[in-house]
């Protein structure tokens, strides 16, 4: 194992890694200790990627283990690889966050949001984990999102033994397209299991998510909603979150209780014209605004259990 350390001072902005990495965004990454959205800064977190690139990382096959925890100013990390082309990637470190602040429109809510959560990076997972992920999300709590996923792994995918550790890759589109309905069901995916397989087999013969780069943003969203089970709120998560969209907004439960309580001129009717104006009033980095929004209204704005978090 290959170890190392990226100083936070070399994030400009700063970075929380537990933040970022619990705030609903990612459902890649685990917890070595189990307690994801439970437990105290400091813990290690894992994932699997295909070392060939990191740019094009996606936890698939034989690939690489990269563990990472924050601790003394800085992001300490284990790898099988070099793991810091890949933590600059996946978790945007070259990302200007105070320019970002700066250049945000003066709103008191979204300042209340960066104040309290300062730190907090948006990420840039796969394209296909994070696009099963976030079919699997409707009218879910973060959680149970993220055990979807990590059963998905443990069941489908790849396995890597460690240090007398077992860790687990995402499945590959193949690995997906392969399992039944019947046994993506029994991961609790529930009516989302037709959704996943046939998506997967989408991917598995060409059809990519990360051929939507490239494109004018809503058309992007538009080519995404090809996929099975996804509609703009999960095609706005994926152009996000994965692939770098950061003007994206979706409009989940809580931005959308945002807009009726705080730009109520912002409601538009539909999802589109509501996208675009609310994208105007949170400005050109509109996505990191709406992470920020969404991450502190869920645990500090109203009670996380009274609303379904996405």
């Amino acid at each position: 194992m290959e170890r190392g350390a990226i100083p936070i001072e070399e994030c400009p902005g700063g970075m929380d890694l537990r933040l970022t990495l619990e705030s609903g965004q990612s459902y890649c990454w685990r917890r070595d200790d189990g307690l994801m959205y439970d437990g105290d800064d400091g813990g290690w977190y894992h994932t699997v990627v295909d070392g060939t690139d990191p740019r094009s990382a996606a936890p698939a096959g034989s690939g690489e283990l990269i563990r990472v925890r924050q601790h003394d100013g800085s992001l300490e990390w284990e790898s099988t690889t070099d793991a810091v082309p890949h933590l600059r990637r996946l978790l945007r470190l070259d990302d200007d966050l105070d320019a970002i602040i700066e250049e945000t429109p003066d709103d008191p809510l979204i300042e209340e949001a960066y104040a309290t959560h300062r730190g907090l990076r948006l990420v840039r997972d796969p394209p296909f984990p994070c696009l099963i992920s976030f079919i699997c999300s409707a009218q879910m709590r973060v959680g149970r999102i993220h055990g979807m996923q990590v059963t998905l792994s443990r069941e489908f995918g790849d396995t890597l033994e460690i240090d007398d550790e077992t860790y687990h890759a995402f499945p590959t589109p193949e690995q997906l397209a392969a399992a039944s309905v019947e046994e993506l069901r029994e991961c609790s995916l529930g009516y989302r299991a037709p959704y996943v397989r046939e998506t997967a087999e989408m991917v598995a013969s060409g059809e990519r998510p990360e051929d939507a780069l490239g494109s004018a943003y809503e058309d992007a969203r538009d080519r995404l909603t090809r996929f099975v089970g996804v509609g703009e709120k999960v095609a706005d998560c994926v152009l996000l979150f994965s692939l770098g969209y950061l003007e994206a907004v979706p409009l989940d439960t809580w931005i959308r209780s945002a807009i009726e309580e705080h730009y109520p001129d912002c409601d538009r009717g539909s999802y589109r014209e509501t996208s675009r104006a609310i994208r105007e009033r949170f400005g050109e980095h509109a996505g990191y605004a709406q992470t920020y929004v969404f991450h502190f209204l869920r645990t500090g704005g109203r009670e996380s259990e009274a609303l379904e978090d996405t």
